[in-house]
């Protein structure tokens, strides 16, 4: 009996420093995601350091070509962000409009089919701007790093000048185990297979949909493109997000059978690219179910914002590691794959 109510006693225990835990981390996501992002930027840029270390190039001169082309990136990036958001502000008013006819059309198609509908104000609900919220959404990532961008470029610089001494500290740490640096790499291997491949993937899904959509005519393909590029690292809804308003101003700005191209063109793209060839790539690179990444996305949005939606999979992967590094907790690290 007693050895019962502490067994219970010790689960209400890690319950409630579970809640404890996460309510902490959700308070302070504004100081967890600078670091969180720095970290993984920096194992995504470690194999480049050490592909240059292999060309001759002195380590502290490969980190700082990394860093300031990291920087370059993001002032180019930073420039067409502005000039679409600048056209899409100034196009908006005129859609709206546009909208407003879209929706009595569509009021008179059904009561000519004999389909009497309520004349609820639709246009006051759906908006281009209220649409538009969602690319900003997919921009959210991108203000973390924008807001932070000298603490996060700073943590990525000394980083990369540590993971050559990594392994070499680790050993000296546990010099009678080798389940710790068994473990560091397996991970480092794994969540930078992981975001490489899903980098590679997601630049190839926003040059698709830029690419069709321009054939299509529809404005701003650019800014559709990129905002593919950004959703299409959230697992599973990301990219179904970013179809929407893109399918939206091909609708407004030209007729209904845009629109209809275009949802067939998110169809083909993410059907070629995200069923058929990251499958076939990523595979179970994290050893995680679908449905565990499914479920990881939700509860790491909830606690970190956007940025734990994107970076789910590998923070749920560090969750993974630590169970399955004790024998008492391994079943629970089974139970995710």
């Amino acid at each position: 009996m007693e050895d019962k109510i502490s067994k219970l006693l010790m689960i209400l225990f890690a319950a409630a420093l579970f809640v404890i835990v996460v309510a902490g981390m959700s308070a302070a996501a504004s100081i967890i995601n600078p670091f969180l992002v720095s970290v993984f930027l920096a194992i995504l840029f470690s194999p480049l350091l050490f592909w240059l270390k292999r060309l001759g190039v002195p380590e502290s001169v490969a980190v700082i070509i990394i860093v300031l082309g990291f920087l370059v990136f993001m002032f180019l990036f930073m420039i067409f962000v502005g000039r679409s958001l600048n056209g899409i502000t100034v196009q908006l008013p005129a859609y709206q409009s546009r909208l407003g006819e879209v929706i009595t059309s569509i009021y008179a198609w059904l009561n000519e089919k004999g389909i009497d509908v309520a004349h609820t104000p639709l246009s006051d609900y759906i908006t281009p701007r209220k649409v538009m919220n969602v690319f900003n959404y997919g921009l959210s990532v991108l203000s973390v790093l924008l807001t932070n961008m000298f603490l996060i470029v700073l943590t990525v610089l000394f980083m990369l000048l540590e993971v050559p001494l990594l392994p070499r500290k680790l050993q000296k740490a546990f010099p009678d185990s080798q389940g710790p640096q068994s473990h560091f790499k397996t991970f480092a291997e794994s969540v930078n297979r992981y975001i490489g491949f899903k980098a590679l993937f997601s630049a190839a899904t926003g040059v698709s949909i830029w690419a069709l959509l321009t054939l299509i005519g529809v404005e701003f393909a650019g800014t559709w493109g990129l905002l593919a590029f950004l959703l299409n690292f959230i697992p599973s809804i990301g990219s179904i997000i970013a179809a929407l308003p893109a399918i939206l101003w091909a609708l407004l700005q030209i007729d209904l059978s845009a629109a209809l191209w275009t949802l067939m063109a998110y169809l083909l793209v993410n059907i070629v690219i995200g069923s058929l060839l990251e499958p076939r790539f990523i595979g179970q690179s994290l050893g995680l179910s679908t449905l565990v990444v499914f479920l990881s996305m939700i509860f790491w949005g909830w606690v970190l914002g956007p940025v734990g939606m994107v970076l789910s999979a590998p923070l749920t992967m560090v969750v993974k590691l630590g169970f399955a590094s004790d024998p008492s907790t391994r079943w629970t690290a089974t139970m995710l794959e």
